[in-house]
């Protein structure tokens, strides 16, 4: 009759536990990967009715965000890509540096939303993108302290971001998730109160950001 030596049987019992602890090791990544693999699926593959969302929702195989035309700097002239704020989420507004009613509107609606939205605040990232070139008012840069000030080249932003028919950029409120995906765009004068649901849906739904 044959027997293990106790060599065999250390090594067979070291492979066992090697064995065991690759299952566990695979039982955790899996539970942490869950809730953003299930808040991903929800939103771009089972995509919620018009009734459920206020914002449109954006395919961002659709819409990749295009760095390298973009262009995107400080005031001062330093690059400064978008891919800075991976890992947040980021209200996103466009428009020219002469700031007026419906600008600041934008620049007040962003911060208010970003208040709103209580302890998770800090996952909420305000972004304007000036589309020229020419100074910003220094009152507009004080009162909206927080708000990345970031100039970008405008031809490459129009052909990147969608807007309603008839309409431009600077009409709307963006959403990027935060894997850096473009992926919902509001109305022309939306209302905040809207937005927030929204905002604070997603906020919920993403264990990411």
């Amino acid at each position: 009759m044959q027997t293990n030596s106790p060599e065999a049987t250390q090594d067979n019992s070291n492979k066992q536990l090697q064995n065991t602890g690759r299952w566990k090791l695979l039982a955790v990544v899996a539970v942490c990967a869950f809730p953003i693999i299930a808040s991903y699926f929800t939103y771009y593959i089972i995509k919620p009715t018009g009734r459920n969302n206020y914002g449109a929702l954006i395919d961002p195989r659709l819409h990749p965000i295009p760095e390298a035309q973009l262009q995107v700097a400080e005031l001062d002239g330093k690059p400064a890509p978008l891919a800075q704020f991976k890992g947040k989420w980021v209200l996103l507004q466009t428009g020219p540096s002469d700031c007026q009613e419906a600008c600041k509107k934008q620049l007040f609606d962003m911060q208010q939303l970003r208040l709103m939205q209580g302890k998770e605040r800090e996952r909420l990232e305000r972004v304007w993108l000036v589309t020229d070139g020419q100074p910003l008012d220094t009152l507009v840069m004080r009162e909206f302290d927080g708000t990345s000030m970031l100039r970008v080249n405008n031809e490459a932003l129009k052909a990147w971001l969608p807007v309603e028919p008839g309409g431009k950029t600077s009409d709307h409120l963006y959403l990027i998730d935060p894997l850096g995906n473009l992926m919902m765009r509001f109305p022309k004068d939306a209302d905040p109160n809207k937005i927030k649901k929204d905002i604070a849906k997603l906020l919920k739904a993403s264990a990411i950001g």
